[in-house]
């Protein structure tokens, strides 16, 4: 057992690829952030080809939490102190625009319902109050919380999802707009100039790496620089509305949400399962979803489990994503410290126009000296 909740067993699955291809831009990887390079590519007028070693969204992209969460992964008056407030600022406004545009793009995936913070201790409540007055400090909303989750905060912009039905839609989009896609195809070498793939090859201009777990196995330049983790979730039978909004907990360790029939899908406890949770390894453990059924019993949440999956996801020491020219003619971009379903879309479009030639107005990541960029 390890299907995310999230599949419906609807996706017809896209060919292999066979045989040699040209085209200006091969993308590795089709997730959130290597489709949205893709279709912004295609409304730059580039020829693109994608390549996925499993299916479309078959790693974190399709098998995460379902959050669309503003900011970058550290906590926004965490942000603030590592990063600057105008840099912290710039972040959180470009990714509520990017939520907004997720709204518009895909629709039938995404619940504007906001999102809680919630505390697990004192020491954790008074953190929220941090949190709350920095992002009201610089006109964000929030607002202080109580109720029957606990008490914290409540973000009204965010918004819930299912990641996978996103990430299938948008891959229709970017093939009825002239796309190449091909799941199953893992990229066995890759030059600016051409991927090979066990059945053929792409010769290509340039590569988009869009792969966030696993990045350094796929580009070993990035070792040391980049880690990846397991991250363990389950789902549960329906139950009666108890959970309106998508729910931050405990620091972000546990997480969950109620998808619109009532089943609860939640994850989280990778602090739980201590340095063997920093693994390539994929399939749920034992040690960790014994503590997410013990997390269920405390939210007193009586149902049977119908789902348990893993999801590999890789982090940096500075909490900010990759972003940068690893090779000649070959872009990186991934390790989103498991908030990667809003920036990883964001980046995704920002370095499509570098891959054109050009700056996207208003690009924020590669603007930043945060980010290596070339």
């Amino acid at each position: 057992m390890n299907t995310p909740v999230w599949d419906d067993g609807n996706w017809r699955g896209l060919p292999r690829l066979e045989g040699d291809l040209e085209t200006e831009i091969c993308v590795v990887g089709l997730g959130g952030s290597g489709l949205s390079a893709i279709l912004e590519l295609l409304r730059l007028g580039r020829k693109v080809i994608g390549l996925d070693a499993a299916s479309v969204a078959g790693g974190a992209a399709g098998r995460n939490g379902g959050f669309l969460l503003a900011g970058v992964a550290k906590f926004y008056h965490q942000s603030v102190a590592e990063h600057g407030r105008d840099l912290a600022r710039a972040l959180y406004r470009a990714t509520l625009e990017q939520i907004e545009r997720m709204k518009q793009e895909t629709p039938q995936a995404i619940r504007p319902v906001g999102s809680l913070r919630i505390a697990a201790s004192a020491e954790e409540l008074a953190d929220c109050a941090a949190h709350l007055e920095a992002l009201r400090a610089d006109g964000f909303e929030a607002e202080p919380y109580a109720g029957p989750e606990g008490e914290g905060l409540l973000i009204p912009s965010d918004a819930a999802f299912n990641p996978l039905l996103r990430c299938r839609a948008l891959a229709r989009q970017a093939l009825e707009a002239g796309a190449r896609l091909f799941e199953h195809t893992p990229a066995l070498r890759i030059s600016g100039q051409e991927v090979q793939t066990p059945l053929g090859q792409v010769r290509c201009q340039k590569v988009l790496v869009a792969v966030d777990g696993k990045l350094e196995q796929v580009l070993p330049e990035l070792r040391g620089r980049v880690r990846t983790a397991r991250l363990q979730m389950l789902a549960t039978a329906p139950v009666s509305r108890r959970f309106p909004r998508p729910v931050y907990r405990r620091w972000g360790f546990d997480y969950w949400q109620q998808l619109p029939d009532g089943r609860i899908a939640l994850g989280g406890m990778r602090d739980a399962g201590g340095e063997a949770e920093w693994t390539t390894e994929t399939a749920p453990s034992e040690a960790v979803q014994i503590r997410l059924e013990q997390l269920l019993e405390q939210l007193d949440v009586r149902a049977p489990i119908t789902h348990r999956w893993a999801a590999s996801v890789a982090y940096t020491p500075s909490g900010l994503p990759i972003a940068e020219e690893v090779r000649p003619d070959v872009w990186a971009i991934g390790a989103y410290n498991g908030t990667g379903n809003v920036v990883g879309a964001m980046l995704g479009r920002e370095v499509a126009w570098v891959l054109n030639g050009s700056w996207m107005p208003g690009a924020v990541l590669l603007n930043s000296s945060h980010i290596e960029a070339t």
